[in-house]
């Protein structure tokens, strides 16, 4: 059986301009990255906002097992099955992260013969938009810390400094470090932090900007620290605001690759969905949506974040409104989270399926919550039997779900047609009622409950002393009436990740919680989730190597 990687590399690519060319975009508005790649210019993203938009399905899945549910991979072969039916279609997905590259996760580009092009690329640098968001983070953070140094005429309180410095890698040795070491010159002593990029504020603004002056009005809200008196100060008091732009000003563009198949793929903006809002860019989303009749999106996680974020977070702020959902599942996983051990999970074991398949059921009451129709995907494996596969297909009908079986994976656009066919009856059947959870003007602390309640089946929510007093500054500084973005473990509908399929009589403990004012969001940290993670005993980076031929091996 052939790797992923090796999949990707045997593939006959098109060039990025005939791509291009299949959605009318003309070569002169293409800025190329090599042969295939390019970012979409500003004039072309301007000339689109007249057209009509497209059907906008999001692909969601159960919580996340070692078993795999294979989201980007049915979201990528759903792609590529509606061109083979003839639809005009674009696979819109966020970006990979350098940290799970080299962890323990793998790749991001989908996988068998569903996969995103030049996959090497997309994994690693690809076009730079991650290292221009560290570049930012860490200038706003280098001007905070030499305003400091240069008099403090802000009068910033060196223990209330609440900006991090970001690196796009598992490093846990930085989440916790001190700064200023050494002579006088070289700054205040302090303790500092590091996060992972994507869990940088100004990821979540890059992928929630339209435009420039978005970005800029965003960027010019980040509070950075807050004064003696407990005044916050934004990035735009250290008047960083510009020069953080023109780092960004070519990551703000969308970026264009391919399918396995030539499908058209946005893949644009990485946040994850465990300590972000994990969805791609709006602006990429919202191209997409005018240059196709079908949009395929993504979103972190399972649908307990991922999903709950992109209707609370981004469909709110964006104004988008979907059409329907997928929903992701395997019956390996379905069984995992029935308490089947993990070596056994190719064995027939209906008991294990009956149990573990609350947690797909959780997910789908989840997402009827918000009004939109859902088809159920059953990822197929080999050791899949006929009793197993029937089984989740009748629970999810007996449950008003549409179902169908995808084989993707081994079988690419035409292994998907099957689900392709059922999204698009669908679509054609149930009008999308799309409405969000809540209003965001409730109080902080309701619309946390909210989420624990009926998101997580959580009795409600329990803070720490820290956090109750974060609330309290929060509400008294006005930054209460914006939605709440949780991070919580992605292995479990609560915040114990030992807990599967669907926990009850549990309560959300919450650590901590600030406010991302330029992205728009109060963060609540909840249980033992890390912004920055770290490592596994044997990294995914000991398997990766390079050929004298550039060859790339072991990725994914």
């Amino acid at each position: 059986m052939k790797s992923d990687i090796q999949i990707a590399q045997e593939a006959k690519l098109e060039p990025i301009g005939k791509v291009a060319n299949r959605l009318g975009i003309p070569e002169d508005e293409l800025e190329l990255y090599g042969r295939y790649k390019a970012k979409l210019s500003d004039s072309y993203l301007s000339s689109l906002k007249d057209r009509p938009d497209g059907k906008l399905i999001l692909v969601t899945a159960i919580n996340p097992t070692p078993a795999g549910e294979g989201k980007t991979t049915v979201s990528v072969g759903l792609g590529e099955a509606f061109g083979k039916l003839g639809k005009k279609a674009v696979v819109a997905l966020r970006e990979p992260s350098l940290g799970p590259c080299f962890g323990i996760k793998g790749g991001a580009a989908g996988g068998g013969y569903a996969q995103v092009v030049p996959m090497e690329d997309l994994n690693l640098h690809f076009t730079g938009d991650f290292h221009a968001v560290t570049s930012a983070n860490n200038l706003l953070a280098a001007l905070l810390d030499n305003h400091i140094q240069q008099g403090n005429e802000l009068g910033i309180d060196p223990r209330q400094v609440v900006w991090k410095r970001c690196m796009d890698m598992n490093d846990r040795v930085l989440r916790n470090v001190v700064v200023g070491l050494g002579a006088k010159a070289d700054g205040m002593v302090r303790e500092d932090h590091f996060v992972i990029t994507v869990a940088s504020e100004i990821m979540a603004i890059l992928c929630l900007a339209d435009d420039v002056r978005d970005l800029k009005e965003r960027l010019s809200r980040i509070v950075v620290a807050y004064t003696f008196d407990g005044r916050p100060v934004t990035a735009g008091d250290l008047n960083a605001v510009g020069a953080m732009a023109a780092l960004l000003k070519d990551a703000l563009k969308p970026n264009l690759v391919q399918t396995l198949e030539h499908t058209p793929a946005i893949v644009h903006g990485g946040p994850f969905a465990n300590i972000a809002h994990g969805c791609n860019s709006v602006r990429a989303t919202r191209a997409a949506l005018k240059m196709a009749d079908y949009v395929v999106t993504e979103a972190g996680f399972g649908a307990d974040l991922g999903a709950e974020k992109f209707f609370d977070i981004k469909c709110r702020m964006a104004g988008l409104k979907p059409d329907a959902a997928v929903l992701v599942a395997t019956v390996r996983a379905l069984k995992y989270n029935g308490g089947m051990d993990r070596k056994d999970l190719s064995r027939e074991d209906l008991d294990a399926l009956k149990r573990g398949i609350a947690n797909l059921g959780k997910h789908m009451e989840n997402l009827h919550k918000y009004g939109v129709p859902i088809v159920v995907a059953l990822n197929a494996f080999a050791s899949d039997t006929a009793a197993e596969t029937e089984y989740v297909k009748a629970f999810c009908e007996a449950h008003d779900c549409a179902f169908a079986v995808s084989r993707v994976w081994e079988q690419g656009g035409e292994g998907g047609i099957e689900l392709a066919q059922t999204v698009l009856r669908t679509l054609e059947e149930k009008p999308s009622r799309f409405h969000v959870l809540y209003e965001q003007e409730r109080p902080i602390k309701e619309k946390i409950d909210t989420v624990a309640r009926e998101i997580y089946g959580a009795d409600g929510a329990e803070y720490a002393p820290a956090a109750l007093r974060q609330i309290q500054k929060l509400e008294e500084l006005g930054f209460d009436k914006l939605p709440v973005c949780m991070a919580k473990t992605q292995y479990s509908l609560s915040d114990d990740p030992a807990l599967l399929g669907r926990p009850k009589g549990f309560s959300i403990n919450v650590r901590e919680v600030y406010v991302s004012a330029g992205a728009g969001f109060v963060v609540a940290l909840t249980g033992a989730v890390m912004t920055m993670p770290g490592l596994p005993k044997s990294p995914a980076a000991y398997r990766i190597d390079v050929k004298e031929d550039g060859t790339i091996t072991g990725l994914f």
